[in-house]
């Protein structure tokens, strides 16, 4: 068990904390994750993935619980450092994910930039692990009511008026997010690095940024494959 958790260890080296644009948020990215990325792109070719959300325009399947706890209590001392340090601590849940809906057949929820939910002290993981031409992660301001993040406070406020927006401006075409166009403006992306990790508050309005030609397989060795992680403060 031990050489086997060592395959799937990984490496803080390349972190660097930086305040991405806008109202300048906190971001930790993480280069050269894995030490063996390579035992991830196997695991992964080996599971089954499903559809779980009607959110994810794709599939999903689980991180195994021992690499999770693992991996959490490598992660929580620099968590700690970058965000709020929950007094009783972190939990997290985490899956691959790959992307599959081709552009034209997105639901109009998949249209918009969206947040993970309102906490702010909920924090987000991406680590990148496709050699596609699709993009990283982008982070967007909605134009008009200049909000960056949701929160409970400014939900409410949020929702009216993006529906007003779509009731006068009708919906956004079927296409994946990329400018935010035209009711977002994007303030900031990720590269999706292969085998880069970024860390950031789940309540801010993010969206994959889909931009390649090539057809999104759901093979995880060919298609737009990441792994997603939540890290909740436990209550």
């Amino acid at each position: 068990m031990q050489s086997e958790m060592q395959n799937w260890e990984i490496s803080m080296l390349g972190a660097q904390l930086a305040d991405s644009q806008g109202e300048k948020h906190t971001s930790l990215s993480v280069s050269d994750f894995l030490a063996h990325p390579q035992t991830a792109l196997e695991f992964a070719s080996l599971q089954k993935f499903a559809k779980i959300t009607p959110q994810y325009p794709g599939v999903r399947a689980a991180l195994p619980r021992s690499v999770c706890d693992a991996w959490l209590e490598t992660l929580f001392p620099r968590l700690d450092a970058a965000f709020t340090a929950p007094p009783k601590g972190w939990r997290i849940e985490a899956w691959f994910s790959i992307v599959t809906t081709p552009a034209e057949q997105l639901i109009p929820m998949q249209r918009f930039p969206h947040v993970d939910g309102t906490d702010p002290d909920q924090i987000a993981m991406m680590l990148y692990l496709h050699g596609t031409s699709h993009g990283g992660t982008g982070f967007f301001r909605h134009r008009s009511t200049g909000f960056e993040e949701l929160t409970e406070a400014n939900f409410p406020a949020y929702r009216a008026t993006l529906e007003k927006d779509v009731r006068e401006g009708g919906l956004p075409p079927a296409a994946y997010t990329t400018d935010g166009a035209p009711y977002y403006e994007r303030v900031y992306a990720s590269e999706g690095r292969f085998n880069e990790a970024i860390f950031y508050r789940g309540n801010r309005l993010h969206s994959g940024i889909i931009v390649g030609d090539e057809a999104l397989s759901p093979d995880p060795l060919k298609g737009r494959l990441t792994i997603n992680a939540f890290f909740r403060p436990i209550r």
